[in-house]
């Protein structure tokens, strides 16, 4: 199912200290070794299928319901899988590239967390950012305990969100 993007403004939800981190890192001295191989539409609960909540967290696991245990994570309305950063090119800098989170608006998601990393050194590509602000989507973007939570909160408030995680540096 491929979900048309709208054409509409986002609020892209960056705390000011997250922020800051991200345009300060130098992607010279940036390390690539623990890498893998805004508002719109309602608040009220979406009937679309449920997002599956991460049950554990800790530095290089994930568990997450109906899901093998892993890494890093794409999840998104109805199912997740492993987020393999080569598919396409994701490095700490630039960051998570607009191919991996497309597959989360064609899924269906309205919210999309984005976690920075266990130490905040993934980076948000800004296509990437300038893609999902022309979906008209709601985005946060936040450490990965953080983003995590929110986004456990949001699909236990029946928010069809997705998300990128990563689980290490």
């Amino acid at each position: 199912m491929t979900v048309p993007l709208r054409e509409k403004p986002a609020r892209v939800i960056i705390a000011a200290a997250m922020l800051g981190r991200m345009t300060t890192t130098d992607p010279a001295t940036a390390d690539d070794t623990c890498e893998t191989s805004t508002t719109t539409g309602s608040t009220e609960p979406s009937d679309a299928v449920a997002s599956p909540r991460v049950r554990r967290l800790e530095w290089g696991l994930m568990e997450v319901e109906g899901l093998a245990p892993g890494k890093d994570f794409v999840l998104y309305p109805g199912g997740g899988h492993p987020w393999d950063w080569a598919t396409h090119g994701t490095r700490h800098s630039p960051g998570v590239q607009p191919g991996d989170v497309r597959e989360l608006l064609e899924r269906g998601a309205t919210v999309v967390v984005l976690s920075l990393g266990m130490e905040e050194r993934l980076g948000i590509a800004p296509p990437t950012l300038e893609l999902l602000r022309q979906a008209g989507v709601e985005v946060h973007v936040k450490e990965t305990r953080a983003a995590t939570a929110l986004y456990n909160t949001l699909a236990a408030a029946g928010r069809p969100v997705g998300g990128l995680f990563h689980s290490t540096c």
